[in-house]
Order: C-alpha cells, then sequence, then structure tokens
C-alpha cells in the first residue's frame, strides 16, 4: 500500500492563533504544510504574503508546499526559495511560458509543480509531465475555503495518472479542495498521492485525531 501524504491547508488554520495552529500539525501524522498564496487577482481572495510566511517556516517542522494562485509568479520564485518553501506550484492558467517557469523553480533547488482548475483538461499536461514534480488538481474552483467537492475530480485523477505511467513520469499527484473523511481512500485508490485538506482538519473538534483517522483510512 503506497503512502499517501496529508497536507493541512493553513489558509483555513486560526491566523489569531497561528504558531499554536502550526506546533499543532508538527505533532500530528501530516507529512506537509500547504500554503496558498493568493493576490487579488488571479483569484478573487487575497490570503497572506511573505512575512506570513517567513513566520510559518520559522515553526514549521515539516515539508512547506507553497501553491501559487498569483499572476507573474516569475517574480517571486528566487523569494519564495529564499522563504523556505520545500515545493513551489504555480498555476498552468497563470504562465505563458510554464517550461521555463518549472525550470527556475527547480534552479532554486524546490520541487516544481504545476496547478490546474477544475475546467482545464490534464491532458494538456501531457507535453511537460516528465519536467514537474507534482500536479495539483483543484478539486473546488481556487480562491476560498470551504466549497464543496467536485465530483469530476476522480476522473481527472485517473486521467493524469495514465499519462503519468505512460511517460514514466515519477510526478505526484496532489488533491486540493473539500477534502474529508468521505472521499480520502477513494482519491488514494484513484491514483492521488497528496491530499490537502482544510477546514476538515482545522474546524475539527480534535484536529490531531482528524488527521490520524485520514491517515488509518489511507494506510
Amino acid at each position: 500500500m503506497k503512502n499517501t501524504l496529508i497536507a493541512p491547508s493553513v489558509l483555513a488554520a486560526d491566523f489569531a492563533n497561528l504558531q499554536r495552529d502550526i506546533e499543532m500539525v508538527n505533532a500530528s501524522q501530516a507529512d506537509w504544510f500547504h500554503i496558498d498564496i493568493m493576490d487579488g487577482v488571479f483569484v478573487p481572495n487575497i490570503s497572506f504574503g511573505m512575512p506570513v510566511l517567513e513566520a510559518i517556516t520559522r515553526h514549521a517542522k515539516k515539508t512547506i508546499d507553497v501553491h501559487l494562485m498569483i499572476v507573474d509568479p516569475d517574480r517571486y520564485i528566487k523569494t519564495f526559495a529564499e522563504l523556505g518553501a520545500t515545493n513551489l506550484t504555480v498555476h498552468y492558467e497563470a504562465c505563458t511560458h510554464l517550461h521555463r517557469t518549472l525550470q527556475a523553480i527547480k534552479a532554486e533547488g524546490m520541487k516544481a509543480g504545476i496547478a490546474i482548475n477544475p475546467h482545464t483538461n490534464v491532458s494538456l499536461l501531457e507535453d511537460i509531465i516528465n519536467d514537474t514534480d507534482l500536479v495539483c488538481i483543484m478539486s473546488v474552483n481556487p480562491g476560498f475555503g470551504g466549497q464543496s467537492f467536485i465530483e469530476k475530480t476522480y476522473d481527472k485523477v485517473k486521467q493524469l495518472k495514465e499519462i503519468i505511467t505512460r511517460n514514466g513520469a515519477s510526478t505526484l499527484i496532489e488533491i486540493d479542495g473539500g477534502v474529508t473523511d468521505k472521499n480520502a481512500a477513494q482519491l488514494a485508490a484513484a491514483g492521488a498521492d497528496v491530499l490537502v485538506a482544510g477546514n476538515f482538519v482545522f474546524r475539527a473538534e480534535d484536529p490531531i485525531a482528524t488527521i490520524e483517522n485520514l491517515k488509518k483510512l489511507l494506510s
């Protein structure tokens, strides 16, 4: 059985108690911190920027998985590397020269990821799949937490897994949006390697137990 990773989304944390929530994830069975950076242009919401990310990385003891929902992400690649990002994911829809962007991310020592919106067909990634370490399939429309899971995601995961296998790639498949204990096992069975969970974890009565239960479902 493969090890499906859990990446709590810091967007759903209590910003007034951010250090407490970061230390909770450190103490849990979660594998990564997932951090959404939104600019209010590519998506309608604004999340947080460099000073908050710097504060998070100061306390976080696990992989820092940064998801850029911004226009012109190339401008900030070096900055996010300096702030401690382990993975840096950019949106397919935001990058005119995607291959160049991925190469620039890797040149800074980070893993390079591509995120795709719900309307974007995974077949568009065929020519770039060997150049990316991670594909983040958005299972909600990007910009806000707490949205309902889009059922079409299961098919997209299977299609993407076929592309990865056909090309002999080692790309991880990440799912972002609406992940709960109701769909986690099915997503993993379809081929997902990383599950991002926001409100389901941070709004739980016992987040550490919730993460543990998710890991049990996936084992």
